[in-house]
């Protein structure tokens, strides 16, 4: 490989080899690398979301409503499922939210004592906008990969990423 089509991993490793040749390091070649990328996936997300005056767990709030389809509306708990924080977390993020104009609370027609959180038009608009933006950014992050193997790729990484969603269900 020239030193040109080495990347920074590809050192980090050859150093360790050199320094502890009785350990396998190959995990390093690959769970290195994917820190790197989700590194550069998180600029480029907070960057997209800057565009449009979002914070990540903004967009996170937003897009997990709009994901619902019409009325887009969710009750806080089912939104605490799907943003994985915490109920006091929820509160305040809803709260902000509604200060945008962005969401609105309203009651559960099911369950007098419940809440559900809907996205207002601007909110819906917003969330679009932004998944747009987000999409641009995360095409240019792929763009050096031929669609088949962004399809492997992706097929590899859910192997790896299943258990952890099982385990969370």
């Amino acid at each position: 490989m020239t030193e040109a089509a080495r990347d920074e991993v590809d050192r980090l490793v050859a150093a360790w080899r050199r320094e502890r040749p009785d350990l396998d390091v190959q995990p390093l070649e690959v769970l290195s690398r994917v820190t790197r990328l989700a590194r550069h996936l998180d600029r480029a997300r907070r960057t997209a979301f800057a565009e449009h005056g979002l914070e990540p767990w903004e967009f996170d709030v937003l897009s997990a409503l709009r994901r619902t389809g019409e009325p887009y509306q969710l009750s806080p708990g089912q939104l605490l499922t799907q943003t994985l924080v915490t109920s006091g977390t929820m509160t305040n993020r809803i709260d902000r939210l509604a200060a945008k104009e962005l969401v609105v609370r309203g009651p559960d027609p099911a369950d007098r004592r419940g809440v559900l959180v809907r996205l207002t038009t601007a909110g819906r608009e917003l969330a679009d906008a932004a998944l747009a933006g987000l999409l641009k950014n995360e095409r240019e992050l792929l763009a050096a990969l031929p669609a088949d193997r962004l399809t492997t790729l992706a097929d590899l990484l859910r192997t790896l990423t299943l258990p952890f969603d099982i385990a969370e269900h």
